[in-house]
């Protein structure tokens, strides 16, 4: 160690190198397998997989579905308009209250509430759907 602290340049040698090397040579089908193999394991490396199915280290496979990661992502943004919305909804609350007479803040508070019903209606599809995909995934 006292040799690595002296150097100027360069890496700093490893510990433990790997300097054994074996070679497979694949065909077509055999090829195609391991690189399905192989991508389904998720590992960052095809010399880490090779290994680790070597040393008969547990295989995982990880599946990401697509559509359901869309569909994740949608109604997280959605969820988060549905947030912004209700603290708008006291602001305007207040400034009605504020800047109009006592009639006229209270037709628009009427129509105001008719549409936080739908708004209501839309939050329950939303975990309707989610609940849906949580049981299907």
């Amino acid at each position: 160690m006292e040799e690595n602290k002296k150097r100027k340049a360069g890496r700093y040698p490893k510990n433990n190198k790997c300097t054994h090397c074996v070679m497979v040579r694949f065909d077509d089908v055999e090829w195609a397998r391991f690189l399905t193999l192989y991508e389904q394991s998720g590992v960052y490396a095809k010399a880490v997989f090779v290994k680790s199915r070597v040393f008969s280290e547990p295989f995982r496979v990880v599946k990401v579905d697509k559509t359901m990661i869309e569909f994740y992502e949608k109604l997280s943004s959605f969820h988060a308009q549905f947030r912004g919305v209700a603290v708008n909804y006291n602001q305007v609350v207040k400034e009605l209250r504020s800047h109009f007479s006592e009639k006229k803040a209270m037709a628009l508070l009427y129509r105001l509430e008719g549409l936080t019903r739908q708004m209501i209606e839309q939050g329950q599809k939303i975990v309707a759907l989610a609940k849906e995909a949580k049981e299907r995934w």
